[in-house]
């Protein structure tokens, strides 16, 4: 006989966490993390005439060794999305964790067309030009994302939420600071945004990561 539609309702779904994925997915987020950041490393010896301090990665994003700099910032666009996949995965909040997965993806998503869209570091203005804009909406997605995900990280751990609104305020007080620098040190002044966006990935990672160690599937 038919199963009817009743019958169906009447049946658990599997619901249960996956550690293999969790894992694999914190690695990702972690391996993000480190080409992003070898990748400027290894941008700052191999582009002739750089000056760290002074010049910006996106400097490093154009030109005859784009390529490189692009690579890490494509990683990285993969780590925030895998971080929405988990977070989409273990689901530790009501609407305020939900809107910190679109933060999550939103925020990926613009790193990887400030990677491809190549507008920067070389005065290049043809076409729509769109940079600047991905810039300051990338800027509301990191602070979006802290805030949005920090109560639900309390659920696994108080030190958690701690972290995320710490890195959030931080976020907020001191991105807004680079567009009013001198030229001279806003290389380096963007450099330390960036280990402030890798607080946020590296968190997330921590907190998955000790959750499928223990198991956790409640």
């Amino acid at each position: 006989m038919p199963r009817t539609t009743e019958t169906y309702r009447q049946i658990p779904a599997d619901v249960t966490e996956r550690p293999a994925l969790i894992l694999t997915l914190v690695s990702l987020a972690v391996f993000g993390c480190l080409a992003l950041a070898g990748s400027i490393l290894i941008a700052d010896f191999v582009v002739p005439d750089h000056d760290w301090v002074a010049d910006t990665i996106s400097d490093l994003g154009a030109g005859r060794y784009e390529f490189i700099v692009d690579t890490g910032l494509y990683a990285f666009s993969a780590a925030l999305i895998g971080l929405a996949v988990m977070a989409a995965h273990v689901h530790l909040g009501a609407w305020d964790w939900s809107v910190g997965i679109i933060a999550l993806i939103i925020f990926g998503l613009l790193v990887f067309l400030i990677g491809a869209r190549n507008e920067y570091g070389d005065n290049d203005s043809d076409g729509w030009v769109i940079h600047t804009y991905l810039v300051y909406a990338l800027g509301i997605a990191m602070a979006v994302a802290c805030f949005a995900l920090a109560r639900g990280a309390s659920r696994a751990s108080p030190r958690y939420r701690t972290i995320l609104i710490a890195t959030g305020i931080v976020w907020v007080v001191s991105a807004p600071v680079f567009f009013f620098l001198p030229t001279y040190i806003d290389g380096l002044y963007e450099r330390y945004l960036g280990a402030v966006s890798l607080v946020l990935v590296l968190t997330l990672a921590h907190l998955f990561y000790q959750r499928a160690k223990q198991g956790n599937t409640s």
